[in-house]
């Protein structure tokens, strides 16, 4: 049985005595009651070591050893390891000399101002990043528009196959029901002054100017933009990023422009077929509850849009499909080289996509109205 005790010696020092078996499989005391000790029985005094009746140890006693010491050193009491076993002394003076992993500490919790100041300076040093990054796939374009950009077109075209075709079904269903419901919650209020006429006005305009192009783009940063930031992401965990720039190939030249290509031309074929099926939607609540003539409906819907509802429409998506672009790519470009960074990565593509949709409908549609549009 592992026992330690503190004793006094002729010299007036204190002496932690050990005895008995200190391994793995063993009770061994607790480091907490022995500092207690320490602290009140050993102020100004020397402490050193007794292990004669210590039988049998390992890294458990390695483990209590470096507690102890390391209690002393916080407390400033000298101490002599002359008496510990010459293993045990090899052993510390070893994991001395080992820095400590960054980030295996338990980390104490840091002022307030000292959380705010670190907050505010990550969140400066990832805005200078992304603008950095903005501009690096700016010359991109213009490498491509020059033909300089190293990227191959069937990788594109593979893209442009992903972002547009494979998506038409969920585009479809969530675009639908975009329009069933717009036109269930005009018909509640326009009921009540005989003006079902108009379901047909709200959905078509709502669809066309925003709804279509917000509702394609956060189906398109969930399937999509999620899934370029996987890829990228698990490429950069298994060094293929890296490869790229040894062989002299930009990465952003054959791995981000074609997807952000595929996006920005994608999107705006997307939103048209979005407010198509917007309007299917609410057609079919038009003539299966409100009992309107599809004919009247129709002709209601093209009396009441415009081209300027349209084109602000087809603004928004080209913008979103940008914004989605460079969140997902941006993600899985700076991810951290394991199997988490890679989740991590994946998660933020999508949370700061659909963060920035809104942010970006929020400022196109003040601007509409700044200008009249």
């Amino acid at each position: 049985m592992a026992r330690v005790d503190l004793q006094h010696d002729g010299a007036g020092r204190c002496v932690i005595v050990f005895q008995g078996r200190w391994t793995l499989h063993d009770t061994v005391p607790s480091v907490g009651k022995l500092a207690l000790r320490l602290e009140s029985d050993c102020r100004g005094g020397a402490v050193s070591f007794s292990c004669a009746g210590l039988t049998a140890w390992d890294s458990r006693f390695l483990t209590f050893c470096r507690s102890v010491l390391e209690t002393l050193e916080g407390r400033g009491i000298a101490y002599d390891t002359s008496g510990l076993p010459d293993g045990v002394l090899r052993l510390l003076s070893l994991a001395a000399q080992v820095p400590e992993r960054e980030g295996a500490a338990v980390s104490r919790k840091s002022p307030l101002s000292a959380r705010m100041g670190e907050a505010l300076h990550a969140a400066f040093a990832g805005t200078i990043s992304v603008m950095e990054f903005i501009g690096d796939v700016t010359l991109s374009v213009l490498r491509m528009c020059t033909g300089r950009a190293v990227f191959r077109w069937s990788d594109t075209f593979a893209l442009l196959r992903f972002c547009g075709a494979q998506s038409l079904p969920i585009v479809s269903l969530i675009s639908m029901l975009a329009g069933l419901i717009f036109a269930f919650v005009g018909a509640v209020q326009l009921k009540m002054f005989g003006a079902e006429i108009y379901v047909a006005s709200l959905v078509g305009i709502a669809m066309l100017r925003v709804m279509g192009a917000v509702m394609t783009a956060i189906i398109v940063s969930g399937r999509v933009g999620a899934a370029f930031a996987a890829e990228l992401g698990t490429m950069q965990v298994n060094e293929e990023i890296d490869a790229f720039s040894t062989f002299g190939i930009s990465p952003l030249d054959f791995l981000v422009l074609p997807r952000m290509l595929a996006l920005v031309l994608m999107m705006p074929l997307l939103c048209v077929y979005a407010n198509l099926m917007g309007i299917v939607g609410g057609a079919a609540v038009g003539w299966l509850m409100l009992d309107i003539n599809l004919h009247q409906y129709f002709n209601m819907t093209w009396q009441t849009v415009s081209l300027t509802h349209f084109g602000v429409g087809i603004a928004h998506s080209v913008v979103f499909g940008f914004v989605v672009a460079v969140c997902s790519c941006y993600m899985g470009i700076h991810c951290g080289r394991s199997a988490s960074a890679v989740g991590k990565a994946t998660t933020s593509a999508v949370v700061s996509s659909i963060v920035s949709i809104v942010v970006a409908t929020a400022v196109i549609t003040f601007l509409c109205n700044i200008l009249g549009i």
